[in-house]
């Protein structure tokens, strides 16, 4: 489900994350993601908390190369998300921004607050 932000001046996003990009998250100050990696375009915070968790906890915690997921949840200025249009990836739940990896900078700076991480998923034991 879509969360309503405090206020019309910003959106509520989420975004799965695992420990790796988690702790460079931390490392800001809770405050701004870290720069994609070569071969990654684009930076996909999600529309809700639904498609976050299932991400985190079907695929990152399952996969033995990440290691656990988080869902993370934070606020962008409406006004600045507004340039950039919402794909829909699979069902109705699955919907995503895409952020030009060079544009993840001024994407931070819009974030209003900190970062929160609101679900935790453990990869399981072998």
């Amino acid at each position: 489900m879509k969360l309503m932000s405090p206020d019309s001046r910003t959106t509520v996003l989420f975004r799965p994350v695992g420990p790796q990009e988690l702790a460079l998250i931390q490392r800001s100050g809770f405050l701004e993601f870290p720069s994609r990696l070569e071969g990654q375009p684009y930076f996909y915070p999600v529309q809700n908390e639904e498609y976050a968790t299932q991400i985190a906890r079907d695929w990152n915690a399952k996969n033995p190369t990440i290691g656990g997921g988080f869902v993370t949840r934070f606020l962008v200025r409406t006004e600045y998300l507004s340039q950039f249009d919402v794909k829909t990836v699979g069902s109705a739940i699955h919907k995503e921004y895409w952020i030009p990896a060079e544009e993840l900078a001024e994407f931070n700076r819009n974030i209003i607050g900190k970062i929160e991480v609101i679900a935790e998923f453990k990869a399981p034991q072998i």
